[in-house]
């Protein structure tokens, strides 16, 4: 069963990451690419699978990298074909403990303030775990396009009229009234 706002779950307890780090290969099954699909707006989800690497950092903070890897069906914006796109998606986020967010994101914020390379933000380590599918799951939607073409399509606009009387609004023209608004004055004979 999968939960529809977190449709791939894979969670990993933070007390349970040894010093070394750990790895994990994981993919969705049917169910769960369906799930992913719906909530996405996809037409469907053919393949996601992800490979992660979860390392203890200092003061109770974890860095998460790796790769996303899938393949999705959409529609064609320009054709209204389906298509399949593939999406290979890197990871490299940092996870801390809820209470270190707020100092950690001035740290961010200080850092926009100078020509230095501005990090994310971390993500916060909710009831002491990270979710590898909520964190997979992501990625994937930051990484589909959202006005996939195929590669061969070609957007003809619309003949616009060559006679500035001949569009949607010139109908209206033609209606015009002599009538005066209510409450308007006759001009006075001089």
């Amino acid at each position: 069963m999968t939960d529809r706002a977190d449709p791939w779950r894979v969670p990993v307890a933070v007390a349970q990451i040894p010093e070394t780090g750990l790895h994990r290969d994981i993919e969705a099954d049917k169910a769960i690419r369906e799930a992913i699909a719906e909530v996405g707006g996809l037409r469907e989800v053919l393949s996601a699978s992800a490979s992660l690497d979860v390392a203890p950092k200092s003061g109770g903070r974890f860095q998460v990298t790796g790769r996303v890897r899938a393949r999705v069906g959409q529609t064609c914006v320009v054709t209204l074909d389906p298509i399949e796109n593939d999406i290979d998606e890197e990871i490299d986020l940092i996870f801390a403990p809820p209470e270190q967010i707020p100092q950690l994101s001035d740290l961010v914020d200080d850092a926009a303030e100078s020509d230095e390379e501005i990090p994310d933000p971390p993500e916060p380590i909710e009831n002491g775990v990270i979710d590898l599918g909520r964190l997979a799951t992501d990625a994937l939607f930051l990484a589909v396009d959202p006005y996939p073409r195929k590669p061969d399509a070609v957007f003809e606009p619309p003949d616009v009229p060559d006679d500035p009387e001949d569009h949607p609004f010139a109908a209206l023209k033609a209606l015009k009234l002599d009538k005066k608004p209510p409450g308007a004055k006759k001009p006075k004979k001089g």
